[in-house]
C-alpha cells in the first residue's frame, strides 16, 4: 500500500472515568477490586474497552457504553450481550460473564483473552491462520444455534448505498464530484446490481459480520472472534466477503484472489457474489461521506477506503464475467 491505512480506533473512556457506582457494580459481578485496567485503543466504540486485573489476580474485559457518549451505542452494546449470551461455549469467542445496566451505563463483562490483534499490514501466516478460522467458524456455526436476525433484515437500510446516491444525485443533493468516475458512468447499473443482495445472501449460517483485524485476537494456538453484536444468519461465505475490503485496506492480498482460493469463496454463486459485492462498495462509498458519528471521528475515513478497495473488487469481478471493465453489463 502507497500509504497507511486509516485506524479502527474510536474515543475511549478510560476505567476511572466511569461513574463510581458502575465501578463497583462491576468489581461485585466479579468478586473483587480493580488493581489496574489497560485502555484497549482498538475498535470503533467510544465508550470503556480495558482489560482489568484484580487484587488476587483475576482478569477480566470490560465494555462499557451511554448514550451521552453515542446515542445509537447503548442499543448495540444490548444486541451484542444478547448474542454472546446464546453463543455456544465451543464458538471461538471470549465468553460473557455479566451484562448489566447501571447508571446510565450498558455494561459487558466478558473472559479477559490473552492474544494480541493481528498485526496490519497483514503478515501472510497470520493471515491464513484467520482464513481458515473463518471456514471453521462457518462449519461449526451452520445451522445458526443462535436466534439472530436474516441479514437481509438486519441490513435492510444499510446496503442502499447505490441507489442513495444515485438519488442525491437526480435530486441535485449532491453531485457526487469525489465519486470514482466508472461508477458515476455505470451508477444505474450498479444500482440494479446491488438490489438482489437479500437474496443473493439468505441462509442459516450464523455470521459474524464485522470481522477486522480490530474484532480478532490471536493466541499461541486459537484465532478469537471479539464484537459480535451485528451477528446474522446468513450464507456461508458471507464474513469472508465481508472480511476481505479491509484485508486490502491493510496491506494484505486483493480480495478477488482471496476469495477465489478459499474453500468457501471457491463453491460460492460467482452472481451472488457479485450483488453482494456491490451493494458492499455502495454501503462503503455511502455511509463514509456522511458526517462522523460522535464519538468516531475515524470510522468514515476507514469506510471510505474500504470502499475503495470493494470498488476494485467488484470492477475485477465484472471485468471477469464480460471481459471487459468498462460496464457491468447487468441483464
Amino acid at each position: 500500500m502507497g500509504s497507511a491505512a486509516p485506524s479502527a480506533t474510536g474515543q475511549r473512556v478510560a476505567w476511572l472515568e466511569l461513574p463510581a457506582a458502575v465501578r463497583r457494580a462491576v468489581e461485585r459481578r466479579l468478586g473483587g477490586t480493580v488493581a489496574a485496567a489497560v485502555t484497549q485503543p482498538g475498535g470503533f466504540s467510544p465508550g470503556v474497552a480495558a482489560r482489568l486485573r484484580l487484587h488476587g489476580g483475576g482478569r477480566a474485559f470490560v465494555k462499557a457504553i451511554s448514550a451521552d457518549l453515542n446515542p445509537d451505542s447503548p442499543g448495540i452494546h444490548r444486541s451484542e450481550a444478547a448474542i454472546a449470551a446464546a453463543l455456544p461455549t465451543a464458538a471461538p469467542a471470549p465468553r460473557l460473564l455479566a451484562s448489566f445496566e447501571e447508571d446510565g451505563w450498558v455494561v459487558l463483562l466478558f473472559e479477559d483473552v490473552a492474544g494480541r490483534m493481528p498485526a496490519t499490514p497483514w503478515d501472510r501466516e497470520e493471515l491464513d491462520r484467520v482464513l481458515a478460522a473463518i471456514q471453521e467458524l462457518a462449519v461449526s456455526l451452520s445451522p445458526s444455534p443462535v436466534a439472530a436476525p436474516p441479514a437481509a433484515e438486519r441490513f435492510a437500510e444499510t446496503f442502499t448505498g447505490w441507489r442513495d446516491l444515485s438519488e442525491a444525485l437526480e435530486t441535485g443533493q449532491d453531485d457526487l464530484a469525489d465519486i470514482d468516475g466508472w461508477a458515476i458512468d455505470n451508477l444505474t447499473e450498479l444500482v440494479e446490481l446491488e438490489s438482489g443482495w437479500q437474496a443473493a445472501i439468505a441462509g442459516n449460517t450464523l455470521a459474524h459480520a464485522d470481522l477486522r483485524a480490530d474484532n480478532i485476537l490471536l493466541t499461541a494456538d486459537r484465532v478469537v472472534i471479539v464484537d459480535w453484536p451485528w451477528a446474522v444468519r446468513s450464507v456461508p461465505w458471507l464474513d469472508l466477503a465481508l472480511f476481505l475490503p479491509s484485508v486490502g485496506m491493510q496491506g494484505g492480498p486483493d480480495p478477488e484472489s482471496l476469495f477465489g482460493a478459499h474453500p468457501l469463496g471457491a463453491v460460492a454463486d460467482p452472481a451472488e457474489v457479485t450483488s453482494l459485492v456491490t451493494a458492499l462498495a455502495g454501503f462503503f462509498l455511502a455511509h463514509g461521506r456522511r458526517p462522523p458519528p460522535p464519538g468516531l471521528p475515524t470510522v468514515r475515513a476507514f469506510q471510505l477506503a474500504q470502499g475503495a478497495v470493494a470498488l476494485d473488487w467488484l470492477r475485477t469481478r465484472l471485468a471477469d464475467s464480460t471481459g471487459d471493465g468498462s460496464r457491468p453489463g447487468v441483464g
